[in-house]
């Protein structure tokens, strides 16, 4: 049935032939923004995401700079640095229970602030929830005695740069 008032609009015509025409307009309209919302992703995507992280080799001083006992935390690369009696030695000082970042404690090691963790100074657990000793980092010293840490590459532990 026809509804007659629609042939008194001044403007509108057929009824049936407006609703087709505005249901094909938002059908373009939904296939326009669907076809936009694609082309972004792609852009998206071919924009590289790249990650800023500091160098992983270092210097840290010089081999004269770290006697027996001294125990220096470099901040920026989450280091210690620590000459011990069979040498020079770099470990890590993310916590190896979640990966928080451990600090000197006054009892002469390191304690983990998040959990409770405590190791001793070359990186053994002394007093849990950490799973696994704080792994130790190459150290290398060139012609005049400045030390390279390079986290990259993880050595056993007891095996110290002999200053």
């Amino acid at each position: 049935m026809r509804d007659e008032t629609a042939d008194n609009l001044p403007g509108l015509g057929d009824p049936e032939e407006t609703r087709r025409q505005f249901l094909t307009k938002l059908g373009f309209g939904a296939c326009a923004v669907t076809g936009l919302g694609a082309a972004l992703t792609v852009a998206d995507f071919l924009e590289p995401k790249v990650l800023f992280e500091p160098p992983t080799s270092f210097r840290a001083g010089n081999v004269t700079d770290f006697p027996e006992g001294t125990v220096r935390f470099n901040e920026e690369q989450k280091v210690y640095i620590i000459g011990g009696a069979a040498g020079i030695f770099a470990m890590s000082a993310v916590c190896t229970h979640l990966g928080c970042i451990t600090r000197p404690s006054g009892e002469g090691g390191i304690a983990c602030p998040c959990h409770g963790s405590k190791f001793d100074l070359e990186g053994n657990v002394t007093h849990g929830p950490a799973p696994h000793p704080l792994p130790w980092f190459e150290v290398k010293a060139d012609a005049t005695g400045n030390l390279i840490v390079d986290t990259s590459v993880v050595i056993p532990h007891g095996k110290a740069l002999k200053a």
